[in-house]
């Protein structure tokens, strides 16, 4: 659900606004608090490693009470992550948390910018994630980052001088920001971007540490606190009726795929910052003391302060217009300035402040939301001007560069509709994220275009330009091309308006699982981009797999219309496993990628086009028992996975838990997180356990150790703890090999733990009672073994199992030892251990 504050931050963050959001109508008050803004000229980058790192409390105070130009840079979009609110991981879940991330800078006014680091996962040691990142590139998006924005004062979130106690991706932001400082204003270093932007020295650079650095309240309540600055972020805005805390509660809970739903609070709140580099101001409040801010800071700003203080020192808040022909005067002089970045900014916000008070709506709607290139698109262009300002409509100009001569004077309230014709370009690009266009490694994301790193998300190519005079003085405003509609339930709803492909496709699974030899239907979705497309399909497969037909042809009438291809999949005997990929040929072209929609209400509907490829594995399997109940958590895609491999998978809801009903189930499952996020589970536990006593099996994913909502975990003692294996290659040993969930009905060894993704497991318990078994035994380099990640117990006739191992990643991924060990796990007190046919090599 989008924020609805009507409050200054949601309209002067506008250079990160997502172009698929209704236009921003701010009030009086809010128009003139973005005249405070216009009038300071200072800027502060908050620097961390993910979305949901940063301090919204600092970032909101620095951008709404400050007035600063505030921006996040998180070096990564959170891709190896959690999702609590579906189903999508890896670069999908990339794409939705930047998103988040977006949305909770509109909702406390800062910018958002990006490195091309790839979010790997977990990582123990910032010597690991710089391997793993390309430490070169990372610092040169540092610093490219650094000399585009230039700030001021650059806070770090964590610890630079404290590697291996945290996440190392958390310590690697800040030694890179550290280095960075140093070098950012030196010609020598990254010379390339000077090309682009010039090089810039900050100020200053501080450390946002708090008494959890120190250990407890206690110690730092005793430290000696010289280089700390004491802020009170706690301020409260009465035109708003909100404080700052409360603000930035919002903008925390906007995270929404990570949990992080924050209650807002009230009253003085202490911020501590601790200076790194740079002098340490005498006024420990003020982080910019001797740092200019007016507009005196830069040449022949002097003239347009005048004018601009002015302003705000007579803005008329019953007639916020009274205003435009001052600022009128100062927009064109900033036209003038010799400092390119300052006029950049500032013509961009006193833009803003501009059409807000003249009641300026301008928009370019399309009759739909996406179409192919060389398309034809009927737009409807809305033209307003809701004050007595003299203002005319010159003219607008298309985004084929066609120039469209009006000449209307644009009176108070009238409206004016145009209806045009859109020819897009045959060579239109597609809509998608622009770091996913090229593969990648583990740890970056390949851009191309070096303009586009550190950008949130791809710019909208394509717009409408309108050219106005206002009182006499000429002014563009450039607005993208939206989709606007009405539902039913929601109201006005805007989506984006989107380049697609002709065609794409995707097979229906991700992962196709055959326990056999025997032959396999796939099907195939082919998706019309337009209407009337013709042409035929094939699937690359891999060498020792075969599939018939050859090719099968399609003859699609409409737009958005499926057509469904069965094709025959033939296994080889012997286990294998690779790549399907259908090739769809239209003309000269062929199509091998899948258009993702991603549509929640939280974040705008977002189109991702990536290669269309399914994992299929020719598995050596056997399994026993049935019917499985699955109880769901944060999301995941367990139940499709263990479907796959022949099992009846229902979706138990917390309510629907009894004794009748576990009754039909071999065994349970719980989701991963469950415990963390399904309260009323705690009222079941107890039949969950008594299912388990009377001969069922239950197995219980991962959970984390904090915000647990049950009670008892486990019928015995079990204790949840923080260790986890990242490193997806570690040594995994047999401990209980005699054990019957290592071997019945498959047999298994340490080639079931190849090829599994980006790490073995996490938060395994760390202390149980002497009713659980442990089974493996794992670590990472120089750490001591781990032994909790799989414990079965006895209860009754039947088994407990808690597992720490993601197998929620290696699912998806394919992976074959992953399935094979989780099908022993469901197999467990079913098999006839006696039988020598029992066991599966």
């Amino acid at each position: 659900m989008k924020t609805r504050l009507r409050l200054l931050f949601i309209f002067l963050c506008s250079t990160t606004l997502i172009t698929a959001q209704q236009p921003k109508k701010p009030t009086s008050s809010e128009i003139y608090e973005s005249i405070k803004k216009l009038n300071f000229l200072g800027s502060v980058l908050y620097v961390a490693a993910h979305p949901d790192d940063e301090n919204t409390r600092l970032i909101s105070y620095m951008s709404n009470e400050v007035k600063a130009r505030t921006a996040y840079l998180s070096l990564t979009r959170g891709d190896g992550g959690q999702n609590l609110v579906g189903p999508e991981i890896r670069e999908l879940l990339g794409v939705i948390r930047t998103q988040e991330l977006l949305a909770a800078r509109r909702t406390d006014g800062g910018e958002q910018l990006f490195t091309r680091a790839n979010d790997f996962g977990y990582s123990k040691h910032p010597d690991e994630t710089l391997a793993i990142w390309n430490k070169e590139q990372v610092l040169s998006d540092v610093v490219l980052a650094i000399r585009k924005f230039k700030p001021d004062v650059i806070i770090n979130r964590f610890n630079h001088r404290t590697p291996g106690t945290t996440h190392g991706h958390h310590t690697s932001s800040a030694m890179l920001s550290l280095e960075a400082f140093d070098i950012v204003g030196d010609k020598t270093a990254y010379p390339d971007q000077l090309s682009m932007i010039d090089t810039w020295q900050p100020q200053r650079l501080f450390f946002n540490t708090s008494w959890w650095f120190y250990g407890s309240q206690e110690n730092f309540d005793k430290a000696d606190k010289t280089n700390l600055l004491a802020i009170d972020t706690g301020v409260f805005f009465p035109s708003d009726g909100l404080s700052n805390p409360e603000i930035a509660a919002l903008s925390r809970s906007q995270h929404k795929s990570q949990g992080f739903g924050s209650t807002g609070s009230r009253g003085s709140q202490i911020e501590y910052i601790e200076l790194i580099k740079g002098d340490l101001p005498s006024d420990k409040t003020n982080i910019f003391e001797g740092i200019d801010t007016s507009w005196n800071r830069i040449e022949g700003g002097k003239a347009i302060g005048d004018i601009l203080y002015a302003v705000e020192n007579h803005y008329d808040f019953k007639n916020p217009s009274a205003s435009l022909t001052e600022l009128m005067r100062a927009y064109k002089a900033i036209q003038n300035l010799k400092n390119e970045h300052w006029k950049a900014v500032k013509t961009k916000e006193i833009k803003d402040i501009i059409a807000a008070c003249a009641g300026l709506y301008l928009e370019a709607t399309s009759n739909t939301n996406q179409t192919t290139a060389g398309s034809h698109v009927d737009l409807n262009i809305e033209v307003i001007n809701r004050s007595d300002a003299n203002i005319t409509l010159s003219s607008f100009v298309n985004p084929n560069g066609i120039k469209v001569d009006k000449n209307i004077p644009l009176d108070n309230n009238t409206r004016f509709d145009f209806k045009e014709t859109l020819k897009i370009n045959s060579n239109q690009e597609v809509s998608t994220p622009y770091w996913l266009t090229k593969k990648g490694t583990l740890g970056m994301y390949t851009v191309t275009d070096k303009s586009l790193i550190g950008k949130p998300e791809t710019p909208r190519a394509l717009n409408v330009t309108f050219h106005l005079a206002i009182e006499n003085v000429s002014i563009p405003f450039t607005k993208p091309i939206v989709y606007k509609t009405n539902d039913p339930v929601k109201g006005e709803v805007y989506k984006p308006f989107e380049i697609i492909p002709e065609v794409s496709a995707k097979i229906s699974e991700k992962v196709i699982i055959l326990d056999t030899d025997k032959q396999r239907d796939i099907e195939v979705i082919v998706i019309a981009g337009r209407d009337n497309v013709e042409g035929y399909v094939q699937l690359a497969y891999p060498n020792n797999w075969s599939v018939y037909p050859e090719k099968q042809k399609i003859n699609i009438n409409h737009k958005g219309q499926e057509a469904h291809i069965i094709f025959t999949v033939i296994p080889p005997k012997e286990q294998s496993e690779g790549l399907l990929t259908p090739m769809v040929h239209v003309g000269d072209n062929i199509y091998t990628k899948e258009l993702i929609e991603i549509d929640y209400d939280h974040i705008p509907f977002q189109t991702v086009l990536l290669p269309s490829e399914s994992k299929i594995v020719r598995l050596d399997i056997q399994k026993r028992g049935e019917n499985i109940g699955y109880i769901e958590g944060a999301g995941d895609v367990v139940p499709e996975s263990l479907r796959q491999i022949g099992y009846n998978v229902a979706i138990l809801k917390p309510e629907d838990i009894s004794a009748e009903n576990l009754s039909r189930f071999d065994a349970v499952v719980i989701g991963i997180r469950a415990y963390n996020t399904v309260e009323t589970l705690n009222f079941k536990q107890q039949i969950l356990f008594d299912y388990v006593a009377q001969g069922g099996n239950m197995i219980v994913q991962y959970n984390t150790n904090r915000r647990i909502k049950v009670d008892q975990i486990a019928p015995y003692d079990l204790k949840l703890s923080r260790d986890r294996v990242t490193d997806e290659t570690a040594e995994v040993k047999l401990l209980a090999t005699d054990h019957e969930v290592l071997n019945f009905p498959n047999k298994i060894s340490p080639n079931d733990f190849e090829g599994w993704t980006q790490e073995r497991g996490l938060y395994f318990p760390d202390e149980w009672s002497e009713d659980f078994t442990p089974i493996l035994s794992m670590n990472d380099d120089g750490e001591t073994p781990k032994t909790g990640s799989l414990l079965v117990a006895k209860h009754g006739k039947g088994y407990y199992i808690y597992t720490g191992l993601s197998f929620f990643r290696e699912f998806p991924a394919g992976v074959s030892g992953a399935y094979r060990l989780f099908a022993n796990m469901l197999s467990l007190g079913k098999n006839d251990i006696n039988s020598p046919n029992q066991i599966k090599n």
